[in-house]
Order: structure tokens, then sequence, then C-alpha cells
């Protein structure tokens, strides 16, 4: 009967964030998967847990991912965990989810914090509705092409972004963006906690003359809808129509008004000397 694989969240930087939960599963798998096994002793050391470690990262991932498979195949449970978060988001972590799937294997998440969804509840723009775009490719080329794509996105859109690479991603986002809001949310969790909410001139003028440090996730606003612009013609229509809805003459005016932005007087004016005639 082959194992889980267990996908775990773990703190984003407060190691207080860590639940019960995540630390009782660490304890009881026969090993744990992890991006950098470093960063993870850390971790393990802080809660009193001794367990075998394998790493799997980007560039081991096809060698790794085979062995992990394999044991969890014959009967080993696995904890698989990043440096940080929740695994398998913009992660090398997503290509063993889905090799795990691929043979049956069953797959439960432990859920912890999560950069962007941390990032997003404290930006102050719509959370309704958001894409996640993770890092933008370190290729100019693809980079830019990856924003041209995004240029009319309506929803809020997160990226996340080294501190070497912020100073051009903000450049190219103002150059396909036009100068739209951002907040730059920094460090999340940690002692040197930031949030920096400008627009994107700002922002890169800011972070030229400051030097990044720390890791970013952006949060920007997504494309405004223009404005819709109502003539006098517009707004004598719709105060027509509110007549012969039964509104009178002045109510209609008023309303159509408020709609469109028109002055009332001359709204009224029109509509009663179509009226006389």
């Amino acid at each position: 009967m082959s194992g889980k694989l267990y996908v775990v969240g773990t703190p984003i930087g407060n190691l207080e964030d860590m639940s019960p939960r995540a630390v009782r599963t660490l304890s009881e798998v026969d090993f744990i998967a992890a991006e950098d096994t470093r960063v993870t002793l850390k971790l393990l050391n802080r809660f009193g847990i001794k367990k075998e470690m394998l790493s799997y990262y980007e560039h081991n991932k096809n060698v790794k991912g085979n062995l992990i498979i394999k044991r969890i195949s014959e009967g080993e449970n696995c904890a698989l965990v990043s440096d940080a978060g929740m695994p398998a988001i913009s992660d090398p972590g997503e290509e063993l989810v889905r090799q795990a799937r691929d043979v049956g294997i069953a797959v439960e998440s432990v859920p912890g914090p999560s950069a962007l969804i941390t990032a997003i509840s404290i930006s102050g723009f719509p959370c309704g509705r958001f894409c996640f775009e993770g890092f933008l490719s370190v290729n100019k080329i693809n980079r830019r092409r990856h924003l041209e794509e995004l240029k009319d996105e309506k929803r809020t859109m997160i990226f996340y972004e080294a501190p070497h690479k912020l100073c051009a991603t903000l450049g190219d986002m103002l150059a396909f963006f036009g100068d739209r809001k951002i907040t730059v949310v920094r460090e999340l969790t940690k002692i040197h906690e930031t949030v920096y909410a400008a627009a994107l001139s700002e922002a890169l003028d800011y972070y030229t003359q400051n030097a990044p440090r720390g890791e970013f996730v952006l949060i920007i606003e997504g494309k405004r809808e223009e404005e819709k612009r109502y003539t006098a013609e517009d707004a004598l229509k719709l105060a027509t129509e509110l007549v012969n809805d039964g509104l009178s003459a002045s109510a209609a005016a008023k309303r159509a008004a408020e709609i469109t932005g028109n002055k009332k007087g001359d709204i009224y004016k029109a509509l009663t000397k179509g009226q006389q005639r």
C-alpha cells in the first residue's frame, strides 16, 4: 500500500505562524522533501523535530522527484515543504504534486501562510477578483511579452519579485501599464516588513534611489474602465424616457443630471421645450 504526500505550509517569516498540525505532520512523516535543507533544518530545530530530509528544487526535481515518488509508492509518507509559505506556488513542488497524482498517490494539504494572500489582504486593492502572475522572466523579451499580455487586465494583479530585478520590473510595468497605483510589500511578517503604496512612477524613483532588499510582493491595480461621457443629447433622451415612465419633468431632469453629470437646468429646459412643441 502506498504512502501519502503531505503539502505542508510553513511560515513566510515569523515562526510563530507555524501551525500545530504542520508541526505534528513533520514529526510523523517518514521523510521531508525540502527546497533548501539548510533553511528547513532551522525550522525543524526550532520545533525539536529530527527527520530525514531530501533536497528537492528546480535543478534536481526530475531525478529527486522519481526517487520521492518511488519511496511513497513503497509505503512511506513524505512531507513537501518550500523555504517559506505554501509549496507548489511559484515553486517546483508543483511538479511533484502532479507526479503523485498521475500515479494515484494521495496528496493532502496542510495549509499555512501564503505571501500572495497575506500581501493582497493588506494592500488596499480590491480582493474579490485578482490574478496571480508569479515571478516575471529574467529574460527582458519574455518579461515584456508577459506584461504586454496583461496590459488590459481589469483584475488586481499580484507578482513576486527579487530585489536585484525590482527596478527593471517597475520600469517595464510603468511602460506597459501606465502610471497605475501599486502596493509594494516587503519582508512579510518579518522585523523589517514594509508596505509602500504609491504610483508606479513614484515607486520606481524611490527604489532607484534606495537599493531594494528582501523579497517583494507587488500588487498592481487592474485597468480602469473609461468613464462614459454623456452628451446633452444623451441626457435629454434619458430624461424623456423617465418622463414616459411617469416622473415629472423636474424629477426626470434631476435624475438624468445625477446619472450623466450634465446640469439639471439645461436638461429641464431642453425637456420642457420639447414638451411645449
